[in-house]
């Protein structure tokens, strides 16, 4: 038996200045949007990557999607929790829909909002869908791990009791958890990005419409059903068969979306 690591005397909010505060969780929101349109413009300004076709996107369109795309992440991962995990709880307080510093986003929902607004904003740039997801399933990934860093800053989604060397004890726990949120870091942002990577700049993903996309989807999908294996679902949630999660359950038709991407790429 090994003993488990106490948690790091970490506070939730990086600054706390009167009424004033700032929180690790929304930095790495900002800070994963920020680096998303910073990479996004690197690859249109790219050529080599996109074999026959132009890019996607201009540099300055993309500067110009920032706010459209904020809008679609934060607001179809609030819409998503709201709608995919407390429906009742939230009709009977409509309100508490607004307090988003409350907690409560959901992945599967901010990847929809992505996917509205790629759809509106494509059409205003004259780009197909499958182009502008391919865009975003590039850069999205830090964000992502950054997410799942503050995830465990703010000592919330831990995973499932363990005698790991490397299991940590929470705030108001006894025994050791997997720190399942740097799993997930690990997987959905450091690995994803890489895979995704690697298939744009070696092997011209971006040449084919809807390639990069699919890598995303199928692989955060896989990532995502993995880590729910360490991962406690929310308690008022539980399982489903004594091991399913909803997590599991809402992945599922990622990865099926995600190889008929790969699919219909190999037409192009």
């Amino acid at each position: 038996m090994f003993a488990a690591i106490p948690f790091p005397p970490l506070s939730p909010n990086l600054i706390e200045w009167g009424p004033l505060t700032i929180k690790w969780y929304g930095l790495a929101y900002v800070g994963g949007l920020v680096f998303a349109a910073w990479y996004m413009k690197r690859l249109v300004n790219n050529p080599a990557l996109w074999g026959k076709w132009q890019p996607t996107m201009t540099a300055q369109q993309v500067d110009d999607m920032f706010l459209w795309f904020f809008l679609g992440v934060v607001g179809g991962g609030r819409l998503g929790y709201v709608l995919l995990y407390q429906p009742l709880k939230y009709l009977e307080h409509p309100l508490d829909i607004f307090k988003v510093w409350d907690g409560g986003m959901s992945f599967h929902g901010g990847f929809l909002g992505v996917v509205v607004v790629s759809y509106f904003y494509g059409r205003h740039v004259g780009a197909t869908l499958d182009r502008m997801l391919d865009l975003g399933a590039a850069a999205t990934p830090v964000g992502l791990g950054l997410g799942r860093l503050a995830n465990f800053v703010n000592a919330e989604l831990y995973g499932r009791y363990t005698d790991v060397p490397w299991a940590v004890i929470f705030p108001g726990d006894t025994a050791g958890r997997h720190p399942s949120q740097f799993y997930e870091a690990g997987m959905e942002g450091l690995l994803l990005f890489l895979i995704v990577r690697i298939a744009t700049h070696r092997f011209q993903a971006l040449a084919h419409p809807g390639r990069a996309s699919g890598l995303y989807a199928i692989g955060y999908g896989v990532a995502r059903i993995v880590a729910e294996f360490f991962r406690v679902p929310d308690a008022f949630i539980g399982y489903y068969f004594g091991f399913i999660t909803q997590g599991m359950i809402y992945s599922l038709p990622l990865v099926a979306v995600g190889v008929w991407l790969l699919i219909r790429s190999r037409r192009t």
